[in-house]
Order: C-alpha cells, then sequence, then structure tokens
C-alpha cells in the first residue's frame, strides 16, 4: 500500500493520532518502515517524542503496578507466616507439656514439620511469581528498548542517505 503521509500511516494503523499507539501497533509500524517513502518515515519518526513519552507513561504505569503488586503479595505473605508462627508457638507450648502421651507428642511434632513444610512451599512460590514478574518486566522493557532503537536506528539511516554498494 502507498503512504504518502503520516495520517496514511495512522489510519493503517487503525488510530487517529499517536497518543492511542499500542504495542501492536509498534510491531506493526516497524513492519511498515521499509514501505514507506522517505518523507512519510521521517515525518512518522518525527512523531517520535511523542512516543517516547508514551512509552515512558507505559513504563511508570507498569512500574506502578508492579511496586503495588509487590506490596500485596508481602502483605499476603506476612499474614500466612504470622499465622504460622502462632500455630508453631501454640504447638509449641503444648509439646512442654511433660504429661503428653506419645502419640499426641508424635502428631504434634508431625503438626510442626507441616507448617514448616508450607512456609517452604510458600516461599518457594513466591520465587516462582517474583521471577514471573521480573521476566514480564523484562521482556516489557526489552521491547520498548528495542523498538526505540530500531526507529532511532531507522532515522539515522535515513538522514545519512541509502547504503551504497562497494
Amino acid at each position: 500500500m502507498d503512504y504518502t503521509s503520516a495520517d496514511d500511516v495512522k489510519m493503517a494503523l487503525g488510530i487517529d493520532n499517536w497518543r492511542k499507539l499500542r504495542k501492536d501497533h509498534y510491531l506493526q509500524l516497524v513492519a511498515m518502515m521499509p514501505d514507506l517513502d522517505k518523507e512519510v518515515r521521517l515525518a512518522v519518526l518525527k512523531q517520535l517524542p511523542e512516543i517516547q513519552k508514551i512509552l515512558v507513561k507505559a513504563m511508570s504505569t507498569v512500574r506502578k503496578v508492579h511496586e503495588a503488586t509487590l506490596a500485596s503479595d508481602e502483605k499476603s505473605q506476612e499474614y500466612g507466616y504470622q499465622g504460622r508462627r502462632e500455630a508453631r508457638a501454640s504447638i509449641i507450648a503444648q509439646l512442654k507439656d511433660d504429661n503428653l502421651d506419645p502419640q499426641t507428642r508424635r502428631y504434634l511434632n508431625d503438626l510442626l514439620v507441616q507448617l514448616s513444610d508450607k512456609d517452604d512451599a510458600k516461599d518457594s512460590e513466591h520465587k516462582r511469581y517474583l521471577d514471573r514478574w521480573m521476566t514480564k518486566t523484562t521482556v516489557g522493557v526489552a521491547a520498548v528498548v528495542m523498538l526505540t532503537g530500531i526507529a532511532i536506528g531507522g532515522k539515522v539511516g535515513l538522514q545519512q542517505g541509502p547504503l551504497r554498494k562497494s
């Protein structure tokens, strides 16, 4: 398709202004770049400051959501640990009773082991959760950097002119 203006590109992306550009649009825009005339490409790339503002805002939003999620997760983790600490303290207090029969003592010791196992399982689950969040955040940041780099690289390439064969 021939794009004669940046407005044509916006129309092809299905947006009416650059602030509505979403991540799937970025990929489509990068794919369109080689097919754009030099002037149209430069007009689109002049929107880069606007695109960068959008990216910064998006990353700020991701950071805030991430921080809120981590705070909520930390609070949830602490409630679980606190409950198990109280149960552990109660069991230990009962184990101090010299009149416990061996079966009850064994049962209470088993409960202590189960509580420790729950703490270990919850800790492992929490680490997997944090790893998933870090992976998603890293992928998001890498995509933003890559797309911005591609756009800037394309702009520099356009300003230097076409490549010549030696």
